[in-house]
């Protein structure tokens, strides 16, 4: 199931969002990820005619499964891996942003051996 970064990144943030407040609409999604609410808005078209969203009439976003698979992943990911650069005294700002541009891109294979390593090393707090 491959999906552009982008939208990856939709998912993402709107499992966060729904974790820390409940519940999810376009404009909260704009203003925690700075983009414009147009951009939003043909971003969430774009997820509910793939399956992965559906927003009711009052404008709540909810993750289907398939983009709760993609979202947790990819969410799941970040969170490690910003545990894993603050166990090397990385700041957890920087730590967190840095593992937003790699959580993408790190093939399953390192990520695993990555966050394997982390572990057998008592880095992380697992």
């Amino acid at each position: 199931m491959k999906i552009y970064e982008s939208a990856e990144d939709y998912l993402e943030k709107i499992l966060m969002l729904s974790e820390r407040n409940g519940e999810v609409r376009s404009i909260d999604i704009a203003n925690e990820m700075g983009v414009s609410k147009p951009s939003v808005s043909i971003a969430m078209k774009n997820l509910r005619q793939s399956g992965y969203i559906s927003m009711d009439s009052s404008g709540y976003i909810t993750l289907e499964p398939p983009g709760l698979e993609i979202a947790a992943r990819i969410y799941g990911r970040h969170k490690k891996l910003t545990s894993f650069f603050e166990a090397l005294g990385v700041d957890p700002a920087v730590a967190s942003h840095d593992a937003c541009k790699i959580e993408h891109d790190l093939s399953p294979e390192t990520f695993e051996k990555l966050i394997a390593f982390a572990e057998s090393h008592h880095m992380m707090g697992e």
